[in-house]
């Protein structure tokens, strides 16, 4: 594990006076990432696929390559890998095709432990075809979702079960590969937000069984896009809204126009830089940060941390309140002192009441990525005992 100690120099855009905790919204980009970009972008290869052209072969060859490295990441089929511009853009595209499908007395199983992204755009394909959403509700005491809350809702009438596989507001990674067998034992199908997870544990689409699993690369050290993995047979038997020239079959269905190849050629880096570096070397890396980081947050008196109290079966996230102060108030002291965390609800809407908290104001979020060092958490846990000393101005 001795490379993973310099790795923060493979990421320039990281000044060295900053502690980031704010990868959890968006990583730094890797330096083989942004050489990629760029080298494409000099290429002269910039056109499009399906050409005579050498150009135009090169676009097909980096959609191939840019899959395969996909495939590997999360053990699946190449073949099911749609691009896009982020995961709620692809969840869009999905539901609407899905929503063509479906009608009343169809429903949706969601739960509120999910990003937005996982959420609303079932809510809306349901108000449209006057399909139902059943809410699936996590433990607010525990910060986690068992199995049986939303196995419980599933029955006939379920068509679609659509869960998280980590939270990105507090960690929490359910079972659902346990979900998703049951979910099909009721001929229903699964989609998993694989967003959180992807960057902090090796993902295995084949054992998780799901019919559809999404991620973003811009949370694992790539460019702004989003990566939606859908069964190949799935894929093609959707009714998806597209221009007619768009492929009837494959992943072109669901993609609205032509991908950002350099975003291609960088995803394609980003993988490999995983791959090369190792899913389960950084799950080792980041837990020992992240245990320092919740061990250092549970002995400053007053500072709660939000949902789960052990790194137990969860990423590296967390969140946490400051008695007597605001989450923004805190942020930006910590700001002030060149430490970066987030506050407010993080998109995870449903959770923040459940959790205690306001359903706007939220809490601090921190989480560890791989570039994170040991130093970066003492600095965090130094400048939020420093914020807890502070008087409360009026």
């Amino acid at each position: 594990m001795g490379h993973l100690h310099d790795i923060r120099d493979r990421f320039p855009g990281i000044p060295g006076d900053w502690a980031r905790f704010d990868g959890p919204a968006g990583t730094q980009v890797v330096d083989s990432a942004i050489e990629a970009a760029a080298d494409w972008q000099r290429s002269g290869d910039n056109a499009n696929t399906h050409g005579a052209f050498t150009a135009s072969t090169a676009c097909d060859a980096l959609v191939e390559r840019t899959s395969a490295s996909m495939g590997r990441l999360l053990g699946a089929d190449p073949a099911g890998m749609v691009f896009g511009s982020s995961t709620t853009a692809n969840m869009m595209a999905l539901t609407r095709a899905i929503a063509r499908d479906l009608g009343p007395g169809d429903e949706v199983v969601c739960t509120t432990l999910d990003h937005d992204s996982n959420v609303a755009p079932w809510l809306l394909m349901a108000r449209d075809m006057g399909a139902k959403v059943r809410m699936a509700q996590f433990d607010a005491s525990t910060g986690r979702l068992p199995v049986e809350a939303v196995v419980d809702l599933v029955g006939p009438a379920t068509r679609w079960v659509a869960v998280t596989g980590s939270s990105n507001a507090v960690g929490t990674i359910p079972d659902t590969a346990a979900i998703t067998a049951a979910a099909h034992a009721a001929g229903a199908r699964v989609v998993v937000d694989g967003v959180h997870l992807t960057p902090h544990q090796p993902v295995d689409i084949g054992a998780l069984g799901c019919d559809v699993f999404t991620t973003s690369s811009y949370k694992w050290y790539g460019p702004h896009a989003g990566i939606m993995w859908v069964e190949p047979g799935l894929l093609d038997s959707l009714s998806p809204y597209k221009v007619r020239p768009a492929p009837d079959t494959g992943p072109g269905r669901l993609q609205y126009g032509t991908p950002s190849w350099e975003g291609l050629a960088g995803i394609d880096a980003a993988a490999c830089f995983l791959l090369d570096v190792g899913l389960e070397e950084i799950a080792a890396h980041e837990a020992k940060r992240f245990a320092c980081l919740l061990d250092g947050l549970h002995k400053i008196d007053g500072v709660r941390v939000v949902g789960p109290q052990d790194i137990a079966d969860r990423a590296p996230t967390l969140m946490f309140e400051v008695e007597g102060k605001s989450p923004a108030s805190v942020a930006e002291m910590l700001a002030d002192v060149q430490v970066s965390v987030w506050d407010g609800h993080n998109y995870a809407v449903e959770a923040m009441v459940p959790l205690g908290l306001d359903a706007e104001d939220g809490a601090v979020r921190a989480g560890i990525s791989v570039y994170t060092t040991d130093q970066d958490v003492e600095r965090l846990l130094v400048a939020v005992a420093d914020v807890v000393d502070r008087p409360v101005s009026v």
